[in-house]
């Protein structure tokens, strides 16, 4: 069986670390370098870093702050936020990302995903979901920062992306995002059950058991978290070793 991983996030927005929840009322949680050292150093399997706010600036990533980051890394490093085009993966990857994370720019034309597959290789192309559920209408995907209501089923979605060339689906889910209630395992058991590739489950992480659950129940590959972590709620290594204790294989 393959080792689940844990990755912290780092969302940031003017050169440091937010979080809120359902991606509103944002407060500061550090400093996006030093958090990422000290997350390696604890035993991140990866770590993912979201600029929050470039896409609706309509700006690139901050390419100097994700050179710096990646100095401080020994681990995988994916980055996204305002990436739209192959020069956009291309200065990142040079930059010291392993992979790229592209969500807003892939949904206003898929093909994108093809070009960068072909160009780097699905392992560099992540796919970043961001669902919100309703009665009505269930799981949609939603982009800009979770503002746009695309209309699009995220299972539907999700299982296009992967087909098209991403090597990996970073899933999170809005409506948990925050609230520390658990991962959406209902939307990430149907995500993981469509797609051959990884899916990384993201949105409401609180508990232990919480990533028991999304591993267990809902098959997630990795489970992503940020404010768990950045304001010491639950550290990584106690993490592993409460999920190895359970007969969850992660890495030591």
């Amino acid at each position: 069986m393959l080792t689940k991983r844990i990755i912290p996030c780092l969302d940031v927005k003017d050169g440091r670390t937010v979080k809120g929840v359902q991606f509103e009322g944002l407060r500061d949680a550090g400093d996006p370098v030093a958090l990422a050292a000290r997350y390696a150093q604890e035993g991140a399997d990866e770590l993912v870093f979201l600029d929050i706010t470039a896409t609706n600036q309509k700006r690139t990533t901050l390419v100097a702050l994700v050179r710096e980051v990646a100095a401080t890394l020994d681990i995988p490093f994916t980055v996204g936020g305002g990436i739209g085009t192959v020069t956009d993966v291309e200065a990142l990857l040079l930059n010291g990302a392993d992979k790229v994370s592209i969500n807003s720019a892939a949904l206003h034309r898929p093909e994108l995903i093809d070009e960068l597959a072909r160009r780097f290789g699905s392992q560099c192309i992540v796919v970043a979901a961001d669902a919100r559920y309703t009665a009505e209408h269930g799981w949609q995907i939603y982009t800009r920062a979770g503002t746009h209501n695309t209309g699009r089923n995220a299972v539907e979605w999700c299982r296009e992306a992967a087909e098209r060339g991403a090597g990996e689906i970073l899933l999170t889910s809005m409506s948990n995002d925050g609230t520390k209630d658990g991962f959406a395992l209902d939307l990430t058991g149907d995500v993981s059950r469509a797609v051959s590739v990884p899916v990384v489950a993201s949105g409401g992480a609180g508990s232990i058991a919480h990533f028991t659950q999304v591993f267990r129940q809902a098959q997630a590959d990795a489970g992503l978290a940020a404010s768990i972590f950045h304001f010491g709620e639950i550290g990584i290594r106690e993490l592993k070793e409460q999920l190895r204790a359970e007969g969850i294989p992660v890495r030591s």
